[in-house]
């Protein structure tokens, strides 16, 4: 594969060009089939080429392309926006704006939370992240690879620990971090938003603690803070629920949306209060391709398709078959390196610990040159790079979602 006229700084993941996918299967240039737990990063939870998707996309294709819904509105964007409305599971009605990326979704609610507290300060989560986008990357709670070697970034942005089962700090010490911040750093009136994943991504997958979550919503309510909850990765039924931020009992001001929104089409959302919406001037909100036609085609039908009893059968069925895997892996007392699973319903990470012969991190590497090589597709996450995360399609079928799960299992045998 010649990368020659690509930016080295570009980080690939795996050395292979895909030519084509079908559900939870990919082939490359060379015809080789793979089973694919990246799956977009998460960006196919209904998988590759899904049917009802592709037919909309032809269909639309061939009536209009696009248009900049700000300059002249096309039906598409409106029939997502009122499909949102009644998809994402709050108590309000929701006002959204569309754009092209998650990251594009997150630089638009900092301008949003801004403009309607009158603030400037956002607090953020260790291990978090929310785009590669300027301001988006001061509130990663992650400095490599993204933030070293650019200097002052976007802010006043202040990191709090995550507290999660997942991550071994509990609420408490959150909450104390959290007044410690607002005695020591910055007044609770001047911190316009804060901004967390109800399950971490990159981070390694971990649930927000929903005791943490709640004493969030109320601190937030008392000092008119803006509360944003990223479900970039974890939205649109990766956790066998619409979005994850229903495990926790909790609801957001403002929503950031993307990755399987379209099903792999780039599309995402920033939506939420109707009042924070309308908080920017007239045109303050927008973009050239934001809302594409073809996207949006797509979208709306991931939401008719993504109906409650199918999230939970999909979710079911993976989380059933993950976890049971993972329980056999670790009772055979032959793969030293396992640590626990992470994550919730099928969004599951596999931490790797350290060992005598080498360090989680890199046992990790080796497990996903091992998996390719036997046909399995996988990710890393994780401040260390030492979570392998599993993002297959949700509607992988049982036996090729058992196969990749075996194949991995042989890929861990040759460590």
């Amino acid at each position: 594969m010649d990368l020659s006229h690509i930016s080295g700084s570009l980080g690939i993941v795996h050395p292979l060009c895909l030519e084509r996918g079908k559900n939870a299967e990919v082939w490359d240039e060379q015809d080789r089939r793979y089973i694919d737990f990246v799956a977009g990063i998460g960006a196919l939870n209904l998988g590759h080429g899904h049917p009802a998707v592709v037919e909309a996309v032809q269909r639309q294709v061939e009536t209009l392309m696009h248009s900049a819904f700000n300059a002249i509105p096309h039906r598409g964007y409106l029939d997502v926006a009122k499909a949102l409305d009644a998809f994402v599971p709050v108590s309000y009605p929701l006002s959204c704006m569309l754009t092209n990326s998650g990251a594009e979704a997150t630089e638009n609610a900092l301008k949003v939370a801004r403009a309607a507290t009158g603030r400037q300060s956002v607090i953020a989560f260790d291990d978090g992240f929310h785009g590669r986008t300027l301001a988006a990357l001061n509130l990663n709670g992650k400095v490599k690879p993204y933030k070293n070697g650019l200097g002052a970034l976007p802010g006043p942005v202040h990191h709090l620990p995550f507290p999660s089962r997942d991550s071994g700090i509990v609420a408490d010490h959150a909450m104390a971090a959290l007044e410690r911040l607002f005695e020591v750093e910055i007044p609770a009136d001047e911190v316009a938003c804060i901004v967390v994943e109800p399950v971490q991504g990159e981070g390694g997958f971990r649930l927000l603690c929903a005791d943490f979550a709640a004493r969030l919503r109320r601190l937030c309510d008392q000092h008119g803070i803006v509360l944003i909850f990223d479900e970039i990765q974890s939205g649109f039924g990766r956790t066998g629920r619409r979005f994850a931020f229903s495990h926790l009992g909790v609801e957001p001001d403002l929503i950031l949306m993307g990755k399987s929104m379209a099903s792999g089409l780039p599309l995402a959302a920033v939506a939420g209060r109707q009042a924070l919406m309308d908080a920017m001037a007239k045109g303050g909100l927008g973009g050239t391709y934001s809302g594409n036609a073809v996207a949006c085609a797509a979208a709306k039908v991931v939401m008719e398709v993504m109906s409650e009893d199918r999230l939970r059968e999909w979710g079911e069925r993976q989380e059933s078959l993950i976890v049971e895997a993972h329980r056999r892996w670790q009772a055979s007392g032959r793969f030293p390196m396992l640590g626990p699973l992470t994550g919730v319903g099928a969004m599951r990470g596999v931490v790797f610990e350290d060992t005598v012969a080498a360090s989680g991190s890199e046992h990790l590497l080796a497990l996903l040159s091992a998996a390719r090589e036997v046909g399995v597709l996988l990710m890393p996450s994780g401040r260390r790079r030492n979570v392998l995360r599993l993002l297959a399609p949700l509607t992988a079928e049982p036996d090729i979602l058992k196969d990749g799960l075996n194949r991995i299992e042989r890929a861990l045998e040759t460590l």
